[in-house]
C-alpha cells in the first residue's frame, strides 16, 4: 500500500484544479444560494472527478481541522456544545456560546468562530453536497472510463453527499435536497422530508457498498472505501427502522470484512512524551489514538482515517491542547498563601524542573469548551461502581488526567506538592469552569515540536494529528443500537466486547438505550459528532417504540416538544438549565427541547427568494403550512 505522502500530493494537485469551484477565501463558509454553481472547468476527463473527490475529502476533514488564525474553537468541538458532555468555558469572554435556547436563531449565534463554527454545519455541508454532485453530474461525460472504475467514482461521490445529507437531517431537519449541477441557478427551492431524504441515502448507499472497493485495495489511505460506506449504511437502515437489515451490515463489517479491535499494544509506535513530568505506560489505547498508528496498515480497527499530518501541504493545526485543556497557568489557582498555583516556564527559566514541566507535558490549555460533571465521572460508573479499570478513565497509566495530578511548581514552601482545590474551607480556584476539570490526556495530547524553543512559555500543541471519521468500535456500538430496537438481549454483549478492550471489570447483562449511549460517550469522545448522533439516536427510538431507562417513548414528529436527547441534556448535563449558579458574565447556560433542530440559516432562507424553505419549530418565521417535497422523486423532478 502507498504511503500518506503520496495521498496529500495528490490531493493537492488535484485541489489546485479544483479552486476554479472552491475559490481560497472563507466566503464558503456563508450560507448563500443553494444552485448558484456554474462550473467554469468542464470536468469530462478523470483529472477533473480527481479534482471534485478530492475537494470533498478535503472538505470532510474542515469539519475536524477548520480553524481561524487564533487556533480557537473546531466545528466538531462546537456540535458537542449541544451535547450531555460539554458546554462553553471562555469566562473572559461576553461573547461565549452559552445561552443556547434564547440566543440561536435563523440570524443570530452563526458567525463568531471564536465562540462556534455552526455555519460550517450549513455552508460547507452544502459545498461537500455540490463536490460529490460534481462527479455524479459529469460522470457520463467521461469518456474511456470501465463499468467498474464508473461505478467506484459514483460510489464514493454517494458517500460524501450520503454523509453530508444524514448529517443535515438529524441537525437540521427537512431541508433542500440537492441531486445534480445545475446550468442555471435556482432560487426557489422547497424543502424535502426528512424520511424521504433518508430512503435516497439508502438507495445510494447500497449502490456505494456494491461498487466501491476495500481499502486494502486501494492505492492510498483516507479514500473512502467499502468498509466507510458499509458502516455509514448501517447509519442510514437505522434511521430508516431498518433495524435488521442495519445489524446485519453490522454482522459484515465485523466478521468478514478483514477489520477487528484492537486489544494489545503491539501495533504502531508507542510515545512517552514528558515522563520525567507525567508518565505514559503503553497501553493499546494511548496507541490507538497517539500521531502515526492510526493510518499503520497494523491498525486493523481503522475504517476511515482522515490524514491530517504535519509537513503536508493540506495538514492543517487544530491545537486539541489549547481547545480542550483546563486554563492550569493562571492566576485562578492559587498556593494556600495566595499565589499563583502552576506557571508555565521556559526551558532556560532557573525556576525550570523538568520534573514539573506541565506547559510540555499536557500544553497550555486555554478551555474554549469543557466537559461536563457526567463526561469527567457519571458516566464511569457502570452497575453503580467507578470502574477503575476502565483504560479511558486511568490516570495511573497516563490516559486521564486530574486537576490534582498538577504540582506547585513556583518557588516557595508549597513546590512539588500537589496542588488542591480547598485549604482549610478555603477555595483557591476562583474560576471553576474554565480552570478545574478533568480530562483524556490520550484524546487531546499532540506534540508541538515548532513551539519547542528554550525560549518557549507557551506549548500550545500543533494538531496536526490524523483523525478516525470511522472505527470499528462504534460498529460494535451501532449494532449493539439495532439489536435494542430489535429486543436481542445480546445487545449487552457487544457494548462489553468495546469495555472489554479497554481492560474494565464492570460489565453489563442488559443494557437500555442510555447505556449504549454512555459507552458511546466514553469510547467515541471527540470522535463522533456527539448531537448529531444523539439527534440521529432520538428519532430510531421514536421509530422502535421503545423506551428510554426511565421507561418514556417518544413521537417521532413531535421531538422538537420533548426527545431522548432532550432528556440527556435535562439529566446529564449539569449547565444547562440548572439554577446551579454557573454562568459566564452573567449569562445562564440554557438549552431548548426545540434545540434538536438546528435554525434553518436566514441568509439562505432570503437566498432562496423564489421559494419558501421551511423553518423549524420553535424559531422565528415557523409556519407549519410550508410546502415540503414528500419524497425524493418529487425533490429531483423539480431540479428538472
Amino acid at each position: 500500500m502507498k504511503k500518506n505522502r503520496s495521498k496529500f500530493n495528490f490531493l493537492m494537485g488535484a485541489v489546485c484544479v479544483s479552486m476554479a469551484f472552491t475559490g481560497c477565501s472563507d466566503d464558503f463558509l456563508k450560507p448563500d444560494p443553494l444552485s448558484i454553481y456554474e462550473p467554469s472547468v468542464t470536468f469530462n476527463t478523470v483529472d477533473g472527478l480527481d479534482a471534485a473527490m478530492a475537494a470533498a475529502d478535503k472538505a470532510l476533514r474542515a469539519y475536524w481541522t477548520n480553524v481561524e488564525a487564533c487556533d480557537l474553537m473546531l466545528p466538531l468541538m462546537s456540535e458537542y456544545l449541544f451535547s450531555d458532555l460539554a458546554v462553553a468555558a471562555k469566562t473572559d469572554d461576553a461573547e461565549a456560546f452559552c445561552d443556547i435556547a434564547e440566543r440561536f436563531t435563523p440570524r443570530n449565534g452563526w458567525y463568531n468562530f471564536d465562540q462556534n463554527r455552526l455555519v460550517m454545519f450549513w455552508g460547507e455541508t452544502f459545498n461537500g453536497i455540490k463536490y460529490a454532485n460534481t462527479v455524479i453530474s459529469y460522470i457520463d461525460k467521461v469518456e474511456g472510463l470501465d463499468e467498474e472504475t464508473k461505478n467506484a467514482y459514483l460510489g464514493r461521490a454517494y458517500f460524501h453527499r450520503s454523509y453530508r445529507y444524514l448529517n443535515l437531517c438529524f441537525q437540521f431537519g427537512d431541508v433542500p435536497f440537492v441531486s445534480k449541477i445545475l446550468d442555471q441557478p435556482k432560487l426557489d427551492y422547497k424543502s424535502t422530508k426528512r424520511e424521504a431524504i433518508i430512503k435516497k441515502l439508502v438507495q445510494d448507499m447500497e449502490f456505494a457498498v456494491q461498487h466501491v472497493p476495500e481499502q486494502k485495495d486501494m492505492d492510498y489511505i483516507g479514500m473512502i472505501n467499502k468498509g466507510a460506506c458499509r458502516q455509514l449504511l448501517i447509519k442510514c437502515y437505522l434511521a430508516d427502522g431498518r433495524f435488521e437489515d442495519a445489524k446485519k451490515q453490522a454482522d459484515i463489517l465485523i466478521d468478514q470484512s478483514g477489520y477487528e479491535l484492537m486489544r494489545d499494544a503491539s501495533f504502531g509506535t508507542f510515545s512517552n512524551p514528558n515522563p520525567q513530568t507525567w508518565n505514559i505506560t503503553d497501553n493499546v489505547i494511548w496507541r490507538l489514538h497517539q500521531g502515526l498508528n492510526k493510518t499503520v496498515t497494523s491498525n486493523k480497527e481503522a475504517i476511515l482515517v482522515l490524514p491530517n499530518r504535519y509537513g503536508s501541504d493540506s495538514g492543517i493545526r487544530t491545537r486539541t491542547m489549547r481547545n480542550l485543556g483546563p486554563r492550569w497557568n493562571c492566576d485562578d489557582i492559587k498556593t494556600p498563601d495566595n499565589r499563583r498555583a502552576v506557571e508555565s516556564y521556559a526551558l532556560n527559566s532557573p525556576n525550570y524542573d523538568i520534573t514539573m514541566d506541565f506547559n510540555r507535558a499536557f500544553g497550555r490549555g486555554q478551555a474554549v469548551i469543557r466537559p461536563t460533571w457526567f463526561a469527567e465521572n457519571s458516566v464511569w460508573y457502570v452497575n453503580g461502581v467507578n470502574d477503575i479499570g476502565d483504560l479511558r478513565h486511568n490516570s495511573t497509566v497516563g490516559n486521564w488526567v486530574r486537576m490534582e495530578d498538577f504540582k506547585y511548581n513556583l518557588p516557595g514552601s508549597y513546590r512539588g506538592e500537589n496542588i488542591r482545590f480547598s485549604d482549610n474551607g478555603t477555595v483557591l480556584c476562583s474560576d471553576t469552569i474554565r480552570c478545574w476539570f478533568d480530562w483524556p490526556h490520550y484524546k487531546v495530547w499532540s506534540p508541538s515540536p515548532e513551539d519547542d524553543t528554550r525560549e518557549a512559555t507557551q506549548y500550545n500543541g500543533s494538531g496536526y494529528q490524523d483523525f478516525y471519521c470511522y472505527r470499528l468500535a462504534e460498529t460494535y456500538l451501532l449494532r449493539a443500537e439495532a439489536k435494542y430496537y430489535l429486543g436481542d438481549p445480546s445487545a449487552a454483549d457487544d457494548v462489553n466486547e468495546v469495555r472489554r478492550r479497554a481492560q474494565c471489570k464492570q460489565f453489563y447483562t442488559t443494557v437500555t438505550i442510555d447505556d449504549i449511549a454512555d459507552e458511546r460517550a466514553r469510547e467515541l469522545y471527540m470522535e463522533e459528532w456527539r448531537f448529531t448522533e444523539l439527534s440521529r439516536m432520538s428519532y430510531c427510538l421514536a421509530l422502535s417504540g421503545k423506551p428510554d431507562n426511565e421507561g418514556k417513548t417518544y413521537d417521532k414528529a413531535r421531538l422538537y416538544e420533548d426527545s431522548f436527547w432532550f432528556h440527556r441534556i435535562t439529566k446529564y448535563n449539569n449547565y444547562y438549565n440548572k439554577d446551579t449558579g454557573a454562568n459566564i458574565r452573567g449569562r445562564k447556560y440554557t438549552m431548548g427541547a426545540h434545540n434538536i433542530n438546528w435554525p434553518i440559516p436566514q441568509s439562505a432562507i432570503d437566498a432562496n427568494r423564489l421559494g419558501r424553505l421551511s423553518q423549524n419549530p420553535g424559531y422565528d418565521g415557523y409556519d407549519p403550512n410550508v410546502e415540503k417535497w414528500e419524497t425524493w422523486e418529487e425533490a429531483v423532478a423539480d431540479e428538472q
